[in-house]
This record gives C-alpha cells, sequence and structure tokens, in this order.
C-alpha cells in the first residue's frame, strides 16, 4: 500500500543563509513542515531528504551560463543579486535540493509509493526566469517538475495561488501547449505581471490563466473562481499531472500582501483541485508565506485535506470583493 504522504525536505542542509532583514529565513521552511504535525499527519507521512537536482534537469528551464552563473557567486561567498535577492556560499546547494525534492516528488508518485507528496524547500521559485533571480528566487522549482514531465510527453497543469504572481512560471511557459499556467493573485502587487489578457502566444495561445484580484479578496471568491473558471479551464486542458505552487502569503496575516484567505480556504481549494488528475499525479510545491504561524496552519491544512484529513483551524473567510476579477474571466474566456 502507498503511504499516504512523502515530504521531501531538506531542512537539516538549509544553508541559504539570509541577513536579518530578509522575510524569506529558514523558519519559514520550519514553520511549513510543523504544519504536517500540527494537521495530526505524522503516522501517515514519510519524510525523505532530497537530493540536488542534476545540472540537466535545470538547464532544461534555466540558461546554462544563468546555472554557472549562480554557481560561481555563491562560490564566491554570495550577496545581494537585486534589492530582494540574496544568496549566500551554502545558497547554490541549498537551491539544488529543493528543486530535486519536486523531482523526487515525481518519481514517488510516478512508482505508487505515496498518495501525495509535498515538496518543501526554500527559496521559492516562481519568480525566477530563464537566465535571472528576482523576487527571493534563484531556480524556479515547480517549473523544473513541469519541464520535465512535459520533455516525456506529460500535459501538465500549474496552479499557483500565491499572493505574487509567478511571473518566471508564465514565461518559461508561455508558448508551450502542453504546461497550463494558472495563477490567482493579487494585484496591484510585486512583479507587476499576471494580467487577465495575458493568456500565451503561439502554439501556447490558450494555455495560461490569470485571477489578478484586488486586496481584501477573500475565500468565498477564491472559491467562486476555481468553480466556475479555474476547473473548466483544466478540464478543457484534461491534465496527466497537477503541480500546486503552493505560496500561502495570501493569508490574512501576512505582512506581505492584502489577501484575506485563510488556512481552510487553501484546504478547500486544494481539495477541488485533487480529482482533475488521476490518481498519484498531484504535486505540493512549497513557494512563498512569510507568517510562521499562518504558514503552518495553511500547510497543514492543505496537505491534510489531500490526504483525506479534517484539519480545519480556522474558518474560511467570506466576501464578495473581486468577483468582478471572476465575472471577467468567464467572458473572455466564454464559460458561459
Amino acid at each position: 500500500m502507498p503511504i499516504p504522504l512523502q515530504v521531501f525536505a531538506a531542512a537539516i542542509f538549509d544553508d541559504h543563509d539570509m541577513p536579518p532583514w530578509h522575510p524569506e529565513h529558514k523558519g519559514r521552511l520550519d514553520a511549513a513542515l510543523a504544519g504536517v504535525s500540527q494537521a495530526g499527519l505524522d503516522e501517515a507521512t514519510e519524510w525523505i531528504v532530497p537530493d540536488p537536482v542534476p545540472l540537466a534537469d535545470l538547464e532544461r528551464v534555466h540558461a546554462a551560463d544563468y546555472v554557472a552563473s549562480i554557481e560561481a557567486f555563491c562560490a564566491a561567498g554570495g550577496g545581494e543579486l537585486d534589492a530582494d535577492t540574496v544568496a549566500s556560499s551554502g545558497s547554490w546547494l541549498t537551491a539544488r535540493r529543493s528543486a530535486g525534492a519536486v523531482l523526487q516528488a515525481i518519481d514517488a508518485l510516478r512508482a505508487g509509493r505515496c498518495d501525495v507528496a509535498f515538496a518543501g524547500g526554500r527559496p521559492p521559485g516562481h519568480h525566477a526566469v530563464r537566465n535571472r533571480a528576482m523576487g527571493f528566487c534563484l531556480f524556479n522549482n515547480a517549473a523544473i517538475g513541469a519541464a520535465k514531465l512535459a520533455a516525456e510527453g506529460e500535459r501538465v497543469a500549474i496552479v499557483d495561488w500565491d499572493v505574487h504572481h509567478g511571473n518566471g512560471t508564465q514565461d518559461i511557459f508561455f508558448d508551450d501547449p502542453d504546461v497550463l499556467y494558472v495563477s490567482t493573485h493579487e494585484s496591484p502587487l510585486y512583479p507587476g505581471t499576471g494580467m487577465l489578457r495575458e493568456v500565451g502566444s503561439g502554439a501556447g495561445a490558450g494555455t495560461t490563466l490569470n485571477l489578478p484580484f484586488p486586496q481584501g479578496t477573500a475565500g468565498d471568491t477564491f472559491r467562486a473562481a476555481f468553480d466556475d473558471v479555474v476547473i473548466p479551464l483544466i478540464e478543457r486542458f484534461a491534465p496527466d499531472w497537477l503541480i500546486i505552487s503552493a505560496g500561502f502569503d495570501g493569508h490574512r496575516a501576512d505582512p506581505l500582501g492584502g489577501l484575506r484567505l485563510t488556512a481552510s480556504d487553501y484546504a478547500d481549494l486544494a481539495r477541488r483541485l485533487q480529482g482533475l488528475v488521476p490518481a498519484q499525479r498531484l504535486l505540493v510545491v512549497l513557494e512563498g508565506g512569510y507568517d510562521l504561524e499562518a504558514l503552518t496552519y495553511s500547510t497543514g491544512a492543505t496537505l491534510s485535506a489531500l490526504v483525506g484529513g479534517a484539519y480545519r483551524p480556522e474558518t474560511v473567510s467570506t466576501g464578495e470583493i473581486g468577483m468582478p476579477t471572476v465575472t471577467a474571466a468567464k467572458q473572455l474566456w466564454e464559460l458561459g
């Protein structure tokens, strides 16, 4: 029998050291992983320390000279890559383990060793583009997994519910017909991309869905968006695999965003996505989330929902802010 949940994480090898002022710090990963115990999932979980991702898999998504430049930058002691993004001497191997967690999670699901997999790593990845680090991100972990699956002939849907738009993931797959990218995010907010009209190009036209929500948007609007827009489009795309880019900074307590979601809202969204792909074809990849208690609650609630648990540490959030975005998306995508 497969294990209900496998967690691929390397907190003991987390050498991605940040300056004291930086919100993306080691405590984030500890808080996210604590969600497993908080949700009562210890007996249902196997923990696995991932290996660093092979360079060939990094270079399927990122330019080889960029990969080499990050290795050299870290070997020289690191520093600031931009105003938001910092690397240290240990960031090279730590970031490679975070990407490796995604690939090993895919292998475990494919081999039937678990029902659901969680790749818990840092730094996050969805802002990293092919040739540049940005937004705390060095390598695009979810994209590395999706690109490998697509290269093997699989169709992949990525659902990114981080409060910030995953510009890197969108950019990497914008013209790819085999990867559907869905993003729900706050707008206006960093990095300023992810407008409703950005729908893909060329062979990938129609494989990018953006739902930019205003500050204050809560769970009711997200549930409506998933029911009326996200789920119909994923069903139309008919993916073989689904990757959740799970940023939990849309939580109402998060200091870097202004959405109003709760841990139970994330559980609702996760459960809605689970039936859209065959069994053992869904993985969760940690992205943002900067309030530690919210990160613990939200990670635990999401994983509990996916393995049939009932962990709901908060009530759902309600409100109609953002519903015009859902209406506009339905009209744009001709969904009734």
